[in-house]
């Protein structure tokens, strides 16, 4: 990512509308599709600063690591977790078939093999584990938030289905979230690509917006743990070894 991109995630990712919402999503996902029994072992691959390792830690014993030095310091300060150094997909400081959950949150879109990163974390599961990811959305909705984060590419549902089974893996769930801001986001977004730019959209908005946003974002949370929804900014996905 952009270097000024980790600082300000650090700032932000306790209280912006876009982390809050996910996380609460996430947690309900896990706890009904997933649902790791007591003492699971888990990992996040591609932590950045930290702001999901609270969420995961609720769940089992949990391990991280991170290729940027400066995310992982501050990763590791937040959460008490000792972060390692690793990079997708050659470089994993862990034993394969290890845990029985692997999350990678948004990291897919940053490497230029997807599919030997989704493989890699692949042997990293116990038989009967999961691989929990997410990834950005639609070609059409590409804009200055992606060049500053690093992005290689956005998916759409089939294009990330050919990804999980050329590494070798079943999707077990597959869905779009972030349905609800969808025409907002898709709106402002093509805006400011017709205006040649854009802002930074992880940036914290007043408090009574973020607020809101959180709140309606976060209400699928009641919808995406239970059915899949056919559009979105986002796409979650659960996969297990074939």
């Amino acid at each position: 990512m952009d270097p000024q991109v980790y600082p300000r995630m650090a700032a932000n990712e306790d209280a912006h509308w876009w982390f809050v919402a996910r996380r609460r999503i996430l947690t309900d996902v896990i706890a009904q599709r997933v649902a790791p029994a007591k003492g699971c072992r888990i990992l996040e691959a591609g932590c950045g600063t930290g702001g999901n390792l609270a969420m995961l830690r609720a769940f089992g014993d949990l391990s991280a690591f991170e290729l940027d030095d400066g995310a992982r310091r501050l990763a590791t300060e937040k959460s008490g977790v000792e972060v390692r150094d690793g990079r997708l997909p050659d470089r994993i400081p862990f034993d394969s078939e290890s845990f029985d959950l692997v999350a990678t949150l948004d990291v897919l879109e940053h490497v230029d093999d997807d599919v030997g990163s989704l493989a890699a974390l692949g042997e990293m599961l116990r038989r009967g584990g999961r691989v929990l990811l997410t990834v950005p959305a639609y070609s059409f909705l590409w804009s200055r938030h992606d060049d500053l984060h690093h992005h290689r590419r956005r998916y759409n549902r089939r294009r990330l289905v050919e990804v999980i089974r050329a590494a070798g893996l079943e999707p077990v769930y597959v869905s779009y979230f972030n349905t609800l801001l969808f025409p907002l986001v898709a709106g402002v977004r093509l805006l400011g690509r017709l205006r040649g730019g854009g802002g930074n959209d992880d940036a914290l908005p007043s408090a009574s917006l973020n607020r809101l946003l959180a709140s309606v974002f976060g209400f699928e949370r009641h919808v995406v743990p239970r059915q899949t929804l056919p559009f979105g900014v986002s796409l979650l996905a659960i996969a297990g070894r074939a």
